[in-house]
């Protein structure tokens, strides 16, 4: 009886991913529900985070591109600055043109957007940006591995990304790291808008004393960090608390995300 029950829950668990699976919007895979310990806070209770959708890739300057032609206020002469500051969609040409640089960027992750226009883009979809919780989760995984925390390689390979220069063309999103949920560029490609960016504040007032080109940020709120050796994941955290919702930066994207 008891090996009877045990069949009838693992093939329900499958008979879940596989529904799962074929209901989802095309580019987007399943990340299978769990839980995790956030890296900040006094609470060291673990997070659930729930199973949901993500985009297999960043948004490209392609897709974007389809996006605003289809929704005139988003184009670069016509967003209010309320909602995108100066530097929007700094490498376009144009508001429908990519210039001379279309072969090399067609492909690669938007950057220089907003929140609020990323917001816009996934609503217009069908989905929603996805939460730092379902983010951070995802992140975790290396290739083999769904919570690759503990990977030495996976470690260091994070900490070499985030210490090289922003190179003048970004990789076509295709060619990104690819992890264990079948998610490309998580790590290693550009930094991603959340829906809940700013819910993670460190210790300095990150906002205040943000710098003029927002490209350099601080690591002294690093002692409020459950895991000083996971500095990767504080950048992250300290990057997002130095970021208001119209700031534009040019290794920032996004990608979608949607409920189950």
């Amino acid at each position: 009886m008891l090996y009877r029950l045990i069949v009838v829950i693992l093939l329900m668990g499958i008979s879940f991913k596989v529904q799962a699976q074929k209901s989802l919007p095309k580019d987007m895979v399943l990340v299978k529900g769990g839980t995790f310990v956030p890296l900040y806070g006094g609470d060291s209770t673990a997070v659930k985070v729930n199973s949901f959708a993500l985009d297999v890739y960043p948004v490209t300057n392609a897709q974007y591109l389809k996006f605003v032609k289809e929704n005139p206020k988003w184009r670069k002469s016509e967003v209010k600055k309320l909602f995108a500051d100066q530097n929007y969609l700094r490498k376009w040409n144009s508001d429908l043109s990519f210039g001379s640089e279309a072969d090399k960027i067609q492909n690669s992750p938007v950057v220089s957007v907003s929140w609020f226009s990323a917001k816009a883009y996934c609503e217009c979809q069908g989905k929603r940006l996805a939460t730092v919780e379902e983010w951070e989760y995802a992140a975790l995984a290396s290739e083999t591995k769904a919570n690759a925390a503990n990977d030495e390689k996976f470690y260091q390979r994070s900490i070499e990304w985030y210490s090289q220069p922003n190179p003048t063309y970004l990789p076509p999103v295709q060619q990104s790291f690819k992890n264990y949920y079948g998610l490309h560029g998580m790590i290693g490609l550009v930094w991603e808008w959340t829906q809940n960016f700013n819910s993670s504040m460190v210790v300095g007032e990150s906002r205040a004393d943000v710098t003029i080109d927002r490209q350099l940020f601080c690591g002294s709120g690093s002692d409020g960090a459950k895991d000083v050796k996971n500095y990767v994941a504080f950048m992250r955290y300290a990057f997002r608390s130095s970021l208001k919702a119209n700031y534009t930066v040019s290794n920032l994207g996004f990608r979608c995300a949607q409920s189950i």
